[in-house]
């Protein structure tokens, strides 16, 4: 399934956050939502990646958008995740993988020559009106949260 397309309503969720608290998409009706897919806690690509949004988390912040990270780890998980790298914002337990497909960011990958199911790692940025503005269906890890704050600093007035 694609990633929805610019300007569709966002699909609603409510998931778990890092402390077992659920967290809608509702929550953050007239804000900038930053909703980020990565396969798994504490893994090379994905620790890049998180480090990446949260040395630019207050620039992004600044912006009036909130970054939400999604995996399929559990809160648990997500909890020692966040805590071993400083993650000043949520991550989110989508432990069936179900919000995942919802945003086009679960299929078939590659690794060793083997295809199996999983997240592709991928980006939504949601509008204050609940409607994607912008979507990343393939993200470099190292650079992704700079990508988005220069895409914020453009567009999200």
């Amino acid at each position: 399934m694609a990633m929805p397309a610019a300007g569709e309503p966002a699909p609603p969720f409510t998931l778990p956050d890092q402390d077992g608290k659920p967290v809608s998409l509702s929550d953050f009706a007239g804000r900038w939502v930053v909703l980020y897919f990565y396969p798994k806690d504490d893994t090379p690509g994905c620790t890049k990646e998180a480090c990446n949004f949260r040395d630019n988390h207050a620039a992004i912040e600044a912006r009036g958008a909130v970054v939400l990270g999604v995996s399929g780890d559990s809160s648990a998980s997500h909890r020692k995740f966040a805590d071993k790298y400083s993650l000043p914002f949520r991550l989110l337990a989508d432990e069936g993988n179900a919000v995942a497909k919802q945003y086009g960011a679960w299929g078939t990958k590659n690794m060793y020559g083997k295809q199996y199911e999983g997240i592709i790692r991928s980006t939504a940025v949601i509008d204050p009106q609940g409607r994607i503005a912008k979507t990343w269906p393939k993200v470099k890890a190292e650079t992704h949260g700079a990508e988005v704050l220069a895409w914020l600093e453009a567009n999200a007035k």
